[in-house]
């Protein structure tokens, strides 16, 4: 088993504050980027609104979950200390789980996989994002 990320907030007060602070790095992100595509000040005013912004937030707070990969057997032996209801996608006949506990939920959001641990992370972490965290914000 491994892990990949940095957050893993316990309380919903450790989320917001993960979730704040990544809006200064979302929006250096979207300047350089901006920078990089060669817009000028008026095309910055005009096409970079808060919703982008908010977006690049949303983007930076989910990717820097922590996500736990291992195999089927070090999944369930992993959920069977804990009391967490587990949202789970993808087959139970693949070899490997990538997956992340949300806390503030007492839910395991994870994805199975055979052949890319990349995409299910990406998987996880989007759907802990969207069904559990943003509610917070």
């Amino acid at each position: 088993m491994h892990t990949e990320g940095v957050s893993e907030p316990e309380t919903v007060e450790a989320a917001r504050e993960a979730y704040e602070t990544a809006g200064p790095a979302a929006q250096i992100v979207v300047k350089e980027a901006t920078k990089a595509m060669e817009f000028d000040n008026a095309e910055y005013d005009e096409r970079v609104t808060g919703a982008v912004i908010e977006t690049a937030r949303d983007a930076l707070f989910a990717s820097l979950l922590k996500v736990y990969h291992g195999s089927q057997a070090e999944f369930e032996e992993w959920c069977e200390n804990r009391q967490d209801s587990v949202d789970l996608v993808g087959s139970d006949d693949v070899e490997s789980v990538v997956w992340h506990p949300v806390a503030i939920d007492k839910t395991v959001v994870a994805a199975s996989y055979q052949a890319e641990p990349e995409a299910a992370a990406a998987t996880v972490r989007r759907r802990a994002f969207g069904r559990h965290y943003r509610e917070q914000f």
